[in-house]
């Protein structure tokens, strides 16, 4: 526990009034405040400390709340008015509760009035911005700016958090406590399984990333397979990777938009994994139908992405800083659009605490190689992909937010080709 101390610092005994009034209603409160003059607030007696919350200088409130919005407490966070020692992710049921407070007009006035007293904090804002989208939302040259914003910030700082397959979305674990290159290859294996891969077939993975699906389809299943992607660096890393394997005449990875996508004859099974969430809810009849398109009659797809029933009201913090125009929507809205288009719901599973693993594994990571991270990219970075990955992963926690394995059959007369039952996708380990 630490120790408490005062201060005579005006500026902190202010922020300190402010946060004990806000937060007056908060239990159990596991955490404490350290200020800038090196004052604190202790947590509640007897609790063991979750994190602290580390004030910059004397306008970080005032940067965090004057706006009291996500958007204000995300970029206070990676442009240093606060830091948070600690487990990140303990932090968010505060945020939350904070955010979620109903002051009455006389408390906003008077915690408005005691804001205005703290310095406005003009410090340089370096390092990573907010993105700044052109042209129609969800039109090929828009989603090309805002997937390359997120993906082209440097395969070496992906590569300090991620497996060594690269893989970026879920793993498939068996237990809590296995490590991510082994639940990560076990996806991997999972999809394939989930779509009955069988050699000599052909392969398409939309939104391919580094390419650790195709390659794994190709080595073990014996597919010819096409992975594509909207990010150069990405293809381009992908496409060393499969030669450095030995799979070039397998597989490969292309720049291309799946909506530009021509085959000279369709393929046999589909993937996406984590790329529905960024088609955006007015698209996604367009997606489901070329995604029908390009697969034969009695074809597989397997569609995997993160879905909510959250209420966005203008674009959030993720939207500006991480994955600009992603729109997650409800399972059961991305299914009956499949259906419409002609598709066949075989099956759905939630991943969810999967994905809560994951970001775990993901977090811990970054935080290990903070110091190459920054090198890499910048602080500003860091910090951004720390929150952002922390707060997913309270999201999945609590059940905000899930993700879904969608197996989709392009029937042909009726026919699904499926067995009976779902036996062959579980080998023994």
């Amino acid at each position: 526990m630490l120790i408490q101390t005062k201060t005579r610092d005006r500026a902190a005994q202010t922020s300190k009034s402010i946060l004990q009034f806000l937060l007056k209603d908060h239990h159990p409160r596991d955490y404490a405040f350290r200020f800038w003059d090196g004052s604190v607030w202790d947590a509640e007696a007897g609790q063991p400390i979750g994190f602290t919350m580390v004030l910059r200088h004397p306008g970080a409130l005032r940067a965090m709340f004057l706006r009291f919005n996500e958007n204000a407490l995300g970029q206070a966070y990676i442009y240093d008015d606060f830091d948070i020692e600690g487990n990140i992710e303990r932090a968010f049921p505060m945020a939350e509760y904070l955010l979620g407070l109903h002051l009455s007009i006389a408390d906003r006035i008077r915690i408005a009035s005691m804001l205005l007293t703290l310095p406005s904090h003009h410090g340089p804002r370096s390092g990573r911005q907010p993105v700044h989208l052109t042209g129609a939302q969800h039109s090929t040259a828009r989603d090309h700016q805002a997937v390359t914003y997120h993906y082209n910030t440097s395969n070496d700082f992906f590569a300090l958090f991620l497996d060594k397959n690269l893989v970026y979305s879920c793993a498939y674990f068996l237990s809590p406590g296995e490590d991510l290159l082994t639940a990560q290859t076990r996806k991997l294996d999972y999809v394939c399984r989930k779509l009955r891969l069988k050699r000599g077939e052909r392969l398409l993975d939309i939104g391919c990333g580094w390419g650790a699906l195709i390659m794994h389809a190709a080595k073990h299943y014996g597919v010819s397979a096409l992975g594509i992607t909207l990010s150069e660096p990405q293809a381009k890393l992908a496409n060393e990777r499969i030669k450095q394997r030995g799979l070039s005449r397998k597989c490969r990875a292309e720049v291309l938009d799946y909506r530009e996508l021509a085959p000279s004859e369709p393929f046999d099974k589909i993937a996406s994994i984590g790329m529905v969430e960024h088609v955006g809810r007015s698209m996604l009849p367009e997606y489901f139908r070329n995604s029908w398109r390009l697969l034969r009659l009695g074809g597989v797809f397997l569609n995997h992405g993160i879905a909510d029933n959250l209420d966005h009201r203008g674009p959030t913090f993720s939207q500006n800083y991480v994955f600009p125009d992603s729109e997650p929507v409800p399972i059961g809205e991305s299914t009956s659009v499949a259906e419409r288009v002609g598709f066949e719901v075989r099956d759905v599973e939630s991943l969810r605490e999967h994905y809560l693993l994951t970001l775990r594994h993901w977090v811990s990571r970054l935080e290990a190689h903070r110091a190459v991270a920054i090198r890499a990219t910048d602080e500003t970075t860091y910090r951004v992909w720390r929150l952002f990955m922390s707060a997913a992963a309270h999201g999945f926690d609590i059940g905000q937010t899930n993700v879904y394995q969608s197996l989709l059959v392009k029937p042909d007369q009726g026919v699904s080709g499926m067995p009976l039952s779902r036996g062959d996708w579980y080998k023994k380990e």
